[in-house]
């Protein structure tokens, strides 16, 4: 399975596409951070940033895209910038129906390192030595898009086996005439 994370931002937009599945070897598939000028006005920032994401998902055509969800900030403009950019990764997805999941930061820094408070540090290490790289992935945002997507193969594969398990649970008890 192949899965697109991307750690939005407007200034600096983490992309990274992670390959495998659990219990295999993760392999890189590619990764970049997308910059946009802060002195530019949002409207053309965000056409930029969409027109990334469609090569990017047209190049790498993955599976599923892992967005990292906005979480209050104290600074409001912040919030307001990330929040657009990841409206815009998530609107890019749904247009080729490629499913598209949220992951908190405290999720993806428990998925990744074990613990939901670990520090950017902690986490560039891990996403390091989980896809055997030689080079630790810079900026910080780079790192969290390869989080988020190693977070989504790891999870999102165990919620789809929890998902069809109740189905096949639901469908049984429907056919032998059980109620729950």
């Amino acid at each position: 399975m192949r899965v697109l994370g991307i750690d939005p931002g407007l200034t600096r937009c983490g992309l990274g596409a992670v390959e495998g599945a659990p219990g295999s070897r993760l392999a890189l598939v590619a990764v970049d951070v997308v910059r946009t000028r802060a002195g530019d006005a949002v409207g053309p920032r965000l056409v930029a940033l969409e027109r990334l994401v469609e090569e990017w998902l047209d190049r790498l055509r993955p599976d599923a895209v892992a967005v990292e969800q906005v979480f209050s900030q104290h600074n409001v403009r912040t919030v307001m910038g990330t929040a657009q950019a990841s409206g815009i990764a998530i609107a890019c997805a749904a247009r080729r129906d490629i499913p598209v999941a949220l992951h908190t930061p405290s999720e993806v820094k428990a998925a990744v390192t074990g613990s939901g408070r670990a520090d950017k540090a902690q986490v560039t290490t891990m996403v390091t030595r989980l896809l055997g790289l030689t080079d630790r992935p810079r900026p910080a945002d780079a790192a969290d898009a390869l989080a988020l997507a190693i977070c989504h193969l790891w999870r999102g594969s165990t919620q789809r086996r929890l998902d069809a398990l109740a189905a096949h649970h639901a469908a049984r008890h429907a056919a032998s005439g059980v109620r729950r």
